[in-house]
């Protein structure tokens, strides 16, 4: 299937210092283009992938599982590893999730981590019934475009593959138990309100990771996708200004492609 217009991967060849940005469940870079473009534009190397099963239709989506969407921001960091000197990994939603998975596995060749509504648990009765409801419910209704900003909207599908759902609880689990092992600075910017992903999930991975360089910032005008929503120039730059302080000297700009 073609990737959707605007849901397509973007790079951009900057400096020495990179930034991987992973965009979240059933979502697509496009919620997370302007905070790439931001960085590029600063001079940073940026890899923002599209995630397997993402970007097209949501049948896509239901034939892919945490493996696969692990595996490419994995490949991915080994590519910016070997252009770059210094590394950070990025997400919103599971895509903060999947950077701290990186963050956690990789140790130094991961300079920090910035996550944005971090997802920590399926929430709720119905998670626990996912095992079997996913052979009997194909999908239930999306959770894409929660945000504040009049106007502004998210390009993900209008319905959650139970199957992909199922996955997301078993990598969530998974890593839960890994965040002691991230112990890299890390930024954390949680909606005040959001109606996807509970504060709650964002005080568990406070509370879980090993990192003694903690910042939390609490975002009062957004709503879950806080990328694209009344904080979003707060997000960038304070995540730019995360990277500046632990890695001064950024790197000369370069050109931007999508594809």
């Amino acid at each position: 299937m073609p990737v959707l217009p605007g849901a397509e991967p973007y790079r951009h060849e900057g400096g020495e210092v990179g930034v991987l940005l992973c965009h979240g469940f059933t979502g697509s870079p496009q919620s997370l283009r302007p905070w790439a473009e931001h960085h590029a534009a600063h001079g940073l190397t940026v890899s923002l992938p599209l995630l397997p099963g993402h970007g097209t239709r949501w049948e896509d989506m239901q034939v892919t599982g945490w493996q696969d969407w692990y595996a490419e921001v994995d490949r991915e960091l080994a590519e910016l590893s070997e252009r770059c000197s210094r590394v950070f990994v990025a997400g919103l939603s599971m895509g903060g999730a999947l950077a701290l998975r990186l963050a956690a596995r990789h140790g130094e060749r991961v300079a920090g981590a910035v996550v944005v509504n971090p997802a920590n648990k399926v929430h709720g009765l119905s998670a626990y019934a996912l095992p079997v409801a996913r052979h009997l419910v194909r999908t239930t209704k999306g959770i894409a475009s929660d945000i504040a900003k009049e106007g502004a909207a998210e390009l993900g599908y209008d319905r959650v593959p139970l199957h992909a759902a199922h996955s997301l609880r078993q990598f969530l689990r998974r890593l839960d138990g890994e965040l002691p092992q991230v112990t890299q600075p890390l930024l954390l910017l949680r909606s005040a309100q959001d109606h996807v992903v509970p504060a709650v999930d964002s005080a568990r991975v406070l509370s879980r990771v090993s990192s003694t360089d903690v910042t939390e910032i609490v975002l009062e005008h957004s709503y879950h996708v806080a990328t694209l929503d009344e904080d979003a120039d707060r997000v960038f730059e304070e995540s730019l200004a995360f990277v500046g302080r632990l890695a001064p000297s950024l790197g000369k700009e370069g050109t931007a492609t999508g594809g």
